[in-house]
């Protein structure tokens, strides 16, 4: 019973976006959804507080224990190197993507290989059993009657269980290594009274995971859905209480999928890691580039360049189309690069090469379906540019590695070392750079240097 002492503490909750007021609102200011905001009435006892001031000290830095604890493997490379090494005992990790994309399968396939070492528990809110086990078959996670002499405990288990309170209690006395959850927004808890999926729902319910993995030593995996718009589902505080959160995307040309880190606080989120979609699941591709690279054609408008993508160096062909407009405002679309960064290299041309492109429709994208961030890829956007604007391609089996200024001067780029390497590995001839740039000599390869756009020109005849 709620005594007069203790703290109520009374406010309104968006149930789309979790926007938080004093007062109603009848719109909400942040998402503009109308007749969203919920009242949220709380009460904190003042004798639990005081109890747990009671319990509560405090330690200086020098006092804690230093504990070094291994990672957890799970023998898929392309996953690990995303995780940045393994996943990080006690940890909190969101795996999201589009329906369909094989999340699922991708969370299955790391639960089998998991279970040979560790105790995992796999929780299905969505599936029953029995497709569990079709899946299972499919992907070959189940094991052999020879193998049946596998000790117990480092099998995998299943539960199609979707209460909260009943999958903490099972962890709790079961400790398992691992708890994976499939998904979060199937998840229903007692305490939020309110559909699964909303955003009462999985806010309470993140929280008390979140607690069970830090308070019971339990790596917790569970698999997330995404909005109309592309991002995680759910208030944006389930991405600040989480340890990480991974993206899995399709690649457009190919069955290839794409993971991310959008948050990891126990490594790097520039990593990225490949796989391709087959009946069996999916299977990992340490070696992208000959992928990216299988369908490029000497063509106007094509240029290749390379990227660094965490530690590994992406070989991507940007291609470009310049049409001249029929219309009162030329067209800008772009997909895999900045739109802003395009329509500035653009911009820079016609200053410079005074190239009318203002009076051209513009069309750009990177093959393959990759996006890359950062000014590496300045000049070969230049490039693609011209190339199509002339109808000539620039020379075959070469690759442009330079940034461009505003002052249309082209500027040396770093881990120049490892892109030219890598390059050099799928027969690039020709390396075109800025002049002041730095490159260790290479058997049969030429390297063509520039220190302005104005003499990018000269690669194309007149």
């Amino acid at each position: 019973m709620i005594s007069k002492a203790d703290k109520a503490k009374k406010s309104y909750i968006c149930s789309r976006c979790s926007y938080k007021s004093i007062k109603w609102l009848g719109c909400c200011p942040d998402c503009n959804e109308w007749n969203a905001c919920t009242e949220v009435v709380s009460y904190v006892p003042t004798s639990t507080i005081r109890a747990e001031v009671g319990r509560t000290s405090m330690v200086s830095l020098q006092s804690i224990k230093q504990t070094t604890e291994k990672r957890i493997l799970t023998n898929i490379q392309e996953w690990d190197r995303v995780m940045g090494g393994g996943i990080v005992p006690s940890s909190f990790i969101v795996l999201t993507g589009d329906p369909g994309i094989g999340k699922s399968t991708l969370l299955l396939q790391i639960s089998h290989n998991l279970s040979r070492d560790y105790k995992v528990y796999y929780f299905s809110t969505e599936e029953s059993l029995q497709q569990i086990l079709q899946r299972a078959r499919r992907l070959k996670c189940v094991q052999q009657e020879q193998d049946s002499k596998k000790k117990e405990e480092n099998a995998l288990l299943c539960s199609d269980q979707s209460n909260l309170e009943t999958i903490i209690a099972i962890a709790q006395q079961d400790k398992p290594d691992i708890v994976i959850i499939d998904s979060i927004q199937n998840c229903y808890s007692s305490d939020a009274h309110s559909i699964p999926g909303s955003v009462n729902q999985v806010r309470e319910s993140v929280f008390q995971l979140m607690r069970l993995a830090k308070e019971h030593n339990i790596t917790l995996l569970v698999s997330g859905h995404i909005t109309k718009e592309g991002v995680l589902a759910g208030p944006k505080v389930l991405e600040h209480m989480v340890d990480a959160v991974f993206y899995l995307q399709s690649e457009d040309r190919f069955q290839t999928r794409v993971l991310s880190a959008v948050k990891n606080r126990f490594g790097p989120i520039d990593e990225v890691g490949f796989f391709h979609m087959y009946e069996n699941g999916l299977v990992q591709e340490p070696n992208i580039n000959k992928h990216l690279l299988s369908g490029h054609t000497h063509a106007p408008g094509s240029v290749l360049v390379s990227v660094i993508e965490g530690t590994r160096p992406l070989l991507l062909e940007l291609q470009a189309l310049t049409i001249e407009s029929k219309f009162g405002i030329p067209q800008r679309v772009v997909s895999g690069v900045d739109h802003k960064q395009v329509v500035l290299i653009a911009a820079i041309l016609q200053k410079y090469l005074f190239i009318k492109l203002n009076m051209h429709d513009i069309f750009f994208k990177i093959s393959g379906g990759i996006k890359v961030k950062g000014n590496s890829t300045d000049m070969g956007i230049a490039l693609a540019l011209l190339s199509s604007y002339f109808q000539q391609p620039i020379p075959e089996k070469s690759i442009v590695l330079g940034e461009i200024s505003l002052t249309g001067a082209i500027k040396p780029i770093k881990h120049i070392a490892i892109l030219v390497k890598e390059a050099y590995k799928f027969g690039i001839t020709t390396i075109i750079v800025a002049k002041d740039q730095s490159i260790e000599k290479m058997p049969d390869i030429k390297v063509q240097r520039f220190s302005s756009v104005y003499e990018l020109v000269s690669l194309f005849s007149a």
